[in-house]
């Protein structure tokens, strides 16, 4: 019975030796390629939990893509559009479910992805394999793997690419313990299940809450109860578009998730598309190129020399009023926060980047002020009366 795991060290490389041990029975992990650090098994094991309750809330297959115990995205399976797949640099070829689920969670930020852990709610076949060859990640847990997706990725970093399987039938102790100072802290997990029913009770003069919408609340608010508090996931179109996680102020997430999402937004306006890139760079320079074509006006003359120069022709930066009219074009955003909104500036921020649908906890004594910015708005809001931090 193998009940251990050696690491090949802690946090940092001079927190050595390290472990990973069961208490009771068998791991539920085992090593396939490579060998793990601590952060790798903190963020497998975070990101496996994700992708897991993804894949039984809604259904179909789920992926994540974390760094630093945080998802940098998630998604679920749902067809790419051809400019999807150029934002996300797949091409034409064909994709399996698990693939596009993938492609979605690795490809909405792709800065935050680069060197992700990924974790796939599905055995890995082929198509998904081929799509994580190429990306710099650092490891993948998955419940199992094809010969064929098993053959391509341990060929992957000179042969050292993380691979764990998981047991997808594994389920840990109700109590879950955690050593902090050389003191325990023990509590029972965190099982509520995040479901349709969770967003029944809405509290705004507009109830309207497509299949769509609640699809979107569903994934978005699964992302955030596995981000580190304080989050804020907005999500369209099957997964996660920005995600703001960690700050101290809830504003402060808000801004970051929804920064995220405009440059989602904006990475398919036509002028980026066409951004005259030169062939022989790099996937990550790439995007990089673009990232910072994103932000032109706030660039000094040095960067946009660098972004020049990964051109073959002068690049014609988005104009204020291309950018405004571009992300007016969407509409019907999905935005979970996983506890109550304390003051309607977040749905002032919120409105700026389409959303329309808004999962939170409740229960704020400036509920009554947040209820009618979001009345004002045009907004659904739901109160799960649900908190989900995660530390």
């Amino acid at each position: 019975m193998n009940n251990e795991i050696t690491l090949r060290y802690g946090c940092n490389p001079h927190q050595a030796p390290a472990r990973i041990y069961a208490t009771r029975g068998a791991l539920p992990l085992t090593i396939v390629n490579g060998a793990p650090g601590y952060i790798n098994l903190l963020d497998a094991l975070n990101a496996w939990q994700l992708v897991r309750e993804l894949r039984a809330a809604t259904g179909q297959p789920a992926a994540a893509s974390f760094k630093h115990v945080s998802p940098a995205g998630a998604a679920i399976a749902n067809p790419l559009s051809n400019v999807l797949r150029q934002v996300y640099m797949v091409g034409d070829e064909p994709l399996s479910p698990l693939a596009t689920a993938y492609a979605r969670a690795r490809g909405a930020d792709r800065m935050a992805s680069y060197g992700d852990f990924a974790a796939l709610s599905d055995v890995v076949d082929e198509s998904t394999a081929q799509l994580l060859q190429r990306e710099s990640s650092d490891g993948l847990i998955a419940p199992g793997y094809s010969p064929e997706a098993l053959e391509i990725l341990r060929g992957k970093r000179g042969g050292k690419y993380l691979l764990l399987q998981i047991d997808p039938a594994y389920q840990p102790p109700e109590t879950e313990r955690r050593e902090v100072f050389g003191l325990t802290l023990e509590q029972p997990r965190n099982q509520t299940p995040i479901n349709a029913e969770l967003f029944t009770h809405v509290v705004t003069e507009n109830d309207d809450l497509p299949a769509s919408a609640m699809r979107d609340l569903i994934v978005a608010t699964i992302a955030a109860k596995y981000a580190q508090s304080n989050t804020i996931a907005v999500a369209y179109d099957a997964q996660v578009i920005g995600l703001g996680a960690g700050q101290q102020s809830r504003i402060h997430c808000t801004r970051l998730a929804c920064d995220k999402a405009d440059k989602w937004m904006l990475q398919q306006h036509p002028k980026v598309l066409r951004l005259p890139l030169k062939d022989d760079l790099k996937r990550p320079e790439r995007t990089n190129a673009i990232d910072q074509y994103l932000i032109w006006s706030d660039l000094s003359d040095a960067e946009k020399d660098l972004v020049r120069a990964a051109c073959t022709a002068k690049p014609d930066p988005l104009t204020a009023a291309e950018r405004s009219e571009w992300l007016d074009g969407f509409t019907g955003v999905s935005l979970s926060s996983d506890a109550f909104i304390p003051f309607r500036d977040n749905l002032d921020r919120a409105r700026k980047s389409g959303v329309r649908y808004v999962a939170q906890t409740g229960g704020s004594i400036a509920d009554k002020g947040v209820i009618a910015a979001a009345n004002k708005y045009g907004m659904t809001m739901v109160f799960t009366g649900l908190r989900l931090f995660h530390h």
